[in-house]
């Protein structure tokens, strides 16, 4: 009887090894994956610092050029309108289509959740009273 308790003692005794094995295994796997991840994510923030300076300064040569020929008000004004078209032109570029939505006159076409399109809304609005059309007696 006393061999049995220590052969129960000795088989708990080896899930629990196997199991910190295993846990240990898979924290490593993690860090390793994540160490990645992380590197990937600050080199992809850099990339877009940079590219957000490169337009800053895309923007300063593009005003400085106009303000050559023009006051510096309508340079600045210019500048802003390019920028402006720019800007609507990506969040154009980015939104999701509906396949409806140019027959309906919708642009976007989802709600916020993106669950459903907005129905068409019709062109004459509802009469109130009047069940029966024309001619009917």
């Amino acid at each position: 009887m006393q061999r049995l308790e220590h052969m129960q003692h000795l088989d708990k005794h080896l899930v629990d090894q196997l199991a910190n094995v295993a846990r240990e295994s898979v924290r490593a796997e993690l860090r390793e994956q994540t160490r990645g991840q992380r590197r990937k994510a600050a080199l992809y923030a850099g990339s877009g610092a940079a590219a957000l300076y490169a337009g800053a300064a895309v923007a300063l040569a593009v005003g400085l050029a106009l303000d050559l020929v023009l006051p510096g008000w309508a340079a600045a004004l210019i500048t802003a309108v390019i920028l402006t078209a720019v800007a609507l032109a990506l969040r154009t570029a980015a939104r999701p289509h509906t396949p409806g939505a140019a027959a309906t006159g919708v642009t976007g076409g989802t709600k916020a959740t993106g669950s459903a399109a907005v129905p068409p809304v019709p062109s004459t609005p509802p009469t109130v009273g009047t069940d029966h059309t024309r001619g009917d007696g």
